[in-house]
């Protein structure tokens, strides 16, 4: 599942007109990175959430066969990140999906992150693993907050401003979409459920040797441009 119904304030003034997955980096739609991205990893079908513009979208995407695109339409109102995926639940059937944020590309590196996390994957012990990045392997980053690995790989939030996380999240995580069954309808945040899974150990990481390109902002979509070229 990608998620790509913000409205993307902080890309402003480029999201005055266009929502911020079809914002271009390098001549290429973020959309179109991250789907290429999953294409490449063997993924099939994607889901799309929709809102920002998402006319625009539906448009962009009509025509896309790798990966397969279904939409998630959310033009009723914003939903997070937890109620966005719960709100898709029955386009995404009952196997672990990948959720890939809009805003993350990456270059370089011996192993496609993507695949990293595929051999890590462990469903007998995980509930959630997320892609991770050393800090200094990435730009964008936004503040000192992140998390830790211990030796077995289960990941620890650190929110600790004088005490700057050794890794940030990236925004791909395979997950069990069961975890949003018993939770409400309509907008909700997955954090919770990190940090209740956090507490029994059941939310690991994977660090990606790739260079994280964080486009967040007008000047880091300038930046990521700068080095994709």
């Amino acid at each position: 599942m990608v998620l790509a119904a913000g409205v993307g304030s902080r890309m402003r003034p480029l999201t005055n007109d266009r929502p911020k997955a079809l914002v271009t980096v390098n001549g290429k739609a973020l959309i179109d990175h991250v789907l290429d991205r999953l294409h490449e990893a063997g993924i099939e079908t994607a889901v799309v959430n929709v809102h920002h513009f998402a006319d625009q979208m539906e448009t962009h995407l009509a025509g896309r066969t790798n990966p397969k695109v279904i939409i998630a339409d959310e033009r009723a109102g914003l939903l997070d990140s937890g109620g966005g995926i719960k709100n898709a639940r029955a386009l995404l059937g009952d196997d672990p999906i990948l959720v890939a944020n809009i805003d993350s590309l990456w270059v370089g590196g011996e192993v496609p992150p993507i695949e990293a996390m595929k051999r890590a994957w462990d469903p007998a012990k995980m509930d959630i693993l997320m892609l991770l990045v050393p800090r200094d392997r990435g730009i964008g980053l936004e503040g000192p907050r992140g998390f830790r690995l211990d030796a077995q790989g289960r990941a620890t939030h650190m929110a600790d401003d004088a005490n700057p996380a050794p890794l940030a999240n990236v925004g791909f995580q395979i997950m069990k979409p069961q975890l949003l069954d018993d939770q409400p309808e309509g907008a909700f945040s997955i954090l919770p459920i990190w940090w209740r899974l956090q507490d029994e150990g059941r939310i690991y990481g994977v660090a990606m040797d790739a260079f994280w390109l964080h486009v967040g902002d007008p000047a880091a979509r300038d930046e990521a441009e700068a080095r994709l070229t």
